[in-house]
């Protein structure tokens, strides 16, 4: 067996690829045994798998190699437990963060794909004679500019505090303080945001002004139930719902219909997905019996 070998031999069974290997030697972190003084070629033992392998693994748990080197030639159970305790503290946060972001990726993409299904003709399921309707019952086309009755499933949400309109007050007031509420709400704004009436009556007289702001965030404490809906489109700006309210309440008279619970407003299409505000599409829904 030989006693030495190459760099291109010890890449091979160590699993490093040659250019770390030069330049950990470079930064003093880790060595060949030996040098050809006349070419400089590197050469390493077998036995060295074994210090290496103590960089591998630390340099895997994303440790500085600053924090390995120094802990080279001296280290003990006890420090190496505090050092990847610190560690995993650190990856649980890393990780967290990944799944908020998966979480308004698959939030985000939810409600934009349903806004352009909207721009086309939207297929949602139609209220039976009784019951809730499930997916797959008789479905109805709804555009942005129909009015209809959907199932919708339960979600989850954030609600912050009660506005306080005051007269000729703009809309970005209210939402502003919504906004910088956000932390103490522990919200992150990246997930959709939206307005909720109280009810219906207040979501009539006042349509552009809601009770309430609210993230879309899965993780948030309140629910809303899943069930058969009223849902109304409208397009425009933030505030400007235009006469959503009234055909909405038509549809109402013309089907006795009766509707309970808050008004939820959601903009499916907003500034993320399109730069012209008149293309913003909102989807009010309300509870239906």
């Amino acid at each position: 067996m030989k006693e030495f070998l190459t760099i291109k031999e010890f890449s091979k069974i160590s699993g490093i690829e040659q250019t770390t290997l030069r330049y950990w030697d470079d930064i003093g972190l880790f060595s060949p045994s030996k040098r050809n003084p006349e070419n400089n070629y590197r050469y390493y033992t077998r036995q060295q798998i074994i210090a290496v392998n103590f960089i591998k693994v630390l340099g895997e748990l994303n440790i500085p190699l600053k924090t390995i080197g120094a802990l080279e030639q001296k280290r003990t159970p006890e420090i190496i437990l505090d050092l990847i305790a610190q560690q995993e503290k650190k990856l649980n946060m890393e990780m967290e963060k990944l799944r908020e972001r998966y979480s308004i990726i698959h939030t985000r993409r939810e409600q934009i794909t349903y806004g352009m299904k909207l721009q086309n003709g939207l297929e949602v399921s139609a209220k039976p004679s009784s019951g809730t309707v499930k997916p797959g019952s008789e479905p109805v086309v709804l555009t942005s500019a129909d009015v209809g009755i959907s199932y919708k499933e339960a979600k989850n949400y954030i609600l912050g505090q009660r506005n306080d309109w005051k007269a000729g007050e703009p809309f970005y007031e209210s939402f502003m303080k919504f906004c910088n509420s956000a932390e103490d709400l522990r919200m992150n704004l990246s997930f959709p945001i939206g307005g909720l009436h109280d009810d219906f009556d207040s979501f009539y007289q006042s349509p552009g002004e809601p009770n309430y702001f609210f993230s879309l965030d899965p993780t948030g404490n309140r629910l809303r139930k899943e069930g058969n809906y009223l849902v109304g489109f409208s397009k425009g700006y933030y505030g400007e719902l235009g006469d959503v309210h009234v055909r909405m309440s038509d549809y109402v008279k013309k089907n006795k219909l009766t509707l309970y619970g808050p008004v939820f407003t959601i903009y499916v299409l907003d500034e993320v997905c399109t730069t012209d505000p008149s293309q913003y599409i909102a989807q009010i829904i309300v509870s239906v019996a």
